[in-house]
């Protein structure tokens, strides 16, 4: 059985019917709770909240409380406390008091607020708790996280210093060279992460058993012992990090595939899979054949 999604006017005589319930116009996360239409689905008819309380014939809260950082650290960390793990984008909307958007307003990218997290609470001891949850870069061998070289930054390629230059408005961009196995040039994007692996799956053990397009995207088997395979679910990144900054859950997702491995405070439950190094073996193997 299916449920109808609702309709711009049942969102909007929603609204009423909850303003009239609290004896003025609800919030964003008031009308969820009371009637169970996401955020999402409002979306779907309104740019923001203050458009769709707009559209019902009611005029938005003014009150407008600032709302400071430590307010929405606090409740960040009550998160951590409460579900023992680091929020995602996706987790913390539905359970955190504030609007992620408002975090992103205030730090910046999503990924930033664990760092800003700790800076707020590192001398503070009602919430050593909460800082001993964070997964310890120490217990990782991972690579540090990079910027992005600028357009005028002198990259290393092969050995050779090159000077960046800016990208034409059509021009196609290829990867550098590794002729590995009729593939020409390195992935440049999450597409060329997933063909690669492909045509590598077998070499490391892994039998594909279906790709899709939503989360996690790949179900694949994986062997364990001769004559034993294990069911694993793969997300596809470019940069591992890329899991971290899209949002995804820990949870429903095995293995990380990716081009280059440099999210430094990956969980340590959570196995990443590197093609770059994966070809560096294979074509050594390849020239031993």
């Amino acid at each position: 059985m299916t449920t109808s999604l609702p309709s711009r006017v049942q969102i909007l005589t929603a609204i009423i019917n909850v303003a009239k319930k609290l004896g003025r116009p609800p919030s964003r996360r008031e009308f969820q709770r009371e009637t169970r239409i996401s955020e999402n689905q409002v979306s779907k008819y309104f740019a923001n909240w203050n458009e769709a309380v707009r559209g019902a014939g009611l005029e938005p809260d003014k009150a407008n409380v600032r709302i400071e950082p430590s307010d929405l650290l606090e409740d960040w960390g009550k998160f951590v406390r409460r579900n023992r793990c680091i929020p995602t984008f996706y987790g913390y909307r539905k359970e955190g008091k504030y609007s992620p958007d408002i975090f992103k307003r205030k730090f910046g990218a999503w990924s930033k607020i664990p760092g800003e997290f700790r800076k707020f609470a590192e001398s503070r001891p009602d919430w050593a708790d909460v800082l001993a949850i964070f997964p310890s870069t120490s217990a990782h061998t991972q690579r540090p996280e990079s910027p992005e070289p600028s357009q005028n930054e002198t990259v290393i390629d092969a050995g050779r210093p090159a000077q960046l230059h800016k990208k034409l408005a059509k021009g196609r961009i290829y990867g550098n060279h590794i002729n590995f196995r009729g593939l020409r040039h390195e992935p440049v994007n999450e597409n060329g992460v997933i063909f690669l692996f492909g045509m590598v799956a077998g070499d490391i053990g892994y039998s594909v058993e279906s790709v899709q397009a939503g989360f996690p995207d790949c179900e694949a088997k994986r062997q364990v012992a001769r004559g034993k395979w294990e069911r694993v679910q793969i997300e596809f990144e470019y940069e591992s990090r890329n899991f971290r900054d899209h949002g995804h859950p820990l949870e429903g997702c095995d293995i990380i595939v990716c081009w280059r491995h440099n999210w430094a405070d990956c969980p340590s439950n959570m196995e990443v899979v590197e093609l770059s190094s994966v070809i560096k073996k294979l074509l050594s193997d390849d020239e031993k054949g």
